[in-house]
């Protein structure tokens, strides 16, 4: 498959593939005060973020939502997350509003262990959430505690999908690596999980926890990039799991836009430079991420 070099070159590469489009299963919209907030983070470096880096499509919302109208994107999540307790019932109510008014955007939802999770999280799913995330390192909670085990066995239940960043990536913190999800899915084997970023830097196990569980993707999200690869290269000896895992329904798109240091285009040239094949690119970009949600 032919590479791609700019955003304008996209929608031909999905076409030359037989697609329909793109999926991308990890995409942020936030509510303006927090997203300033994070995009501050991203400037300025800090203790989960290391050196931080330039955003490439800090822009207005609505431009925002117009660059991925453009490239092809048909369906993507606006996936917020919470870091204190208080704040994730009330970006629920933004990011489920955010997808009724914007055409191909997935109602997303988030949870934080505190008194009334179990309760936000059934009234998320019952006002349509199709996907969740969380993200272990920046709330800094250990997702093995007794608040959030009736959660993960909703959610297991609903078979609705959960993005989750449990690598040490940018920085190592919180509870991340193998272990706190891990023994989240030995008590709950049907959980619906999509592991952030490949688990870079943290290949290898969380490879093999996507091989041993039917319901356990990879997002591609930053993944082979020319920033990730300079600073967690990913490892040769795995191109054959990932080709294999891709072909299995088990390796979906995700890209982290808006907050990425490079166009968009670049992680899609990243997948294509791989040479796994067309079936293999047609499987991560549409397919399997249209068979999670």
């Amino acid at each position: 498959m032919s590479c791609v070099e700019s955003d304008a070159e996209v929608p031909g590469w999905w076409r030359r593939l037989g697609l329909p489009g793109l999926i991308d299963l990890h995409v942020h919209f936030l509510p303006e005060r927090m997203e300033r907030r994070v995009w501050h983070h991203f400037h300025h470096g800090g203790p989960l973020m290391g050196d931080g880096w330039p955003i490439t499509y800090e822009w207005p919302v609505g431009r925002r939502v117009e660059r991925l109208r453009e490239l092809g994107v048909q369906r993507f999540p606006a996936l917020a997350y919470a870091h204190k307790p208080g704040m994730a019932s009330d970006l629920n109510a933004w990011t489920l509003g955010f997808a009724r008014r914007t055409p191909g955007c997935l109602p997303s939802a988030t949870f934080y262990p505190e008194p009334g999770v179990e309760t936000y999280v059934r009234k998320a799913l019952d006002d349509g959430a199709r996907i969740f995330k969380v993200h272990l390192q920046v709330g800094g909670f250990d997702p093995r505690v007794p608040e959030l085990d009736g959660v993960w066995g909703l959610l297991a239940e609903s078979g609705v999908p959960v993005v989750v960043h449990a690598s040490s990536v940018p920085v190592p913190g919180g509870h991340v690596g193998i272990e706190p999800i891990a023994g989240v899915l030995r008590r709950h084997p049907a959980l619906r999980a999509v592991i952030a970023h490949l688990g870079m830097p943290e290949y290898d196990p969380f490879f093999a926890l996507a091989a041993r569980y039917e319901r356990v993707a990879l997002d591609t999200t930053m993944a082979f990039t020319g920033f990730s690869e300079q600073r967690m290269p990913f490892p040769a000896r795995l191109r054959p799991a990932l080709r294999d895992l891709g072909l299995a329904g088990k390796v979906v798109l995700g890209t982290d836009f808006p907050t990425i240091p490079y166009p968009y285009a670049h992680q899609l040239d990243a997948l294509a430079r791989l040479d796994l094949g067309d079936a293999w690119l047609r499987a991560v970009c549409w397919d399997n991420g249209a068979a999670v949600i």
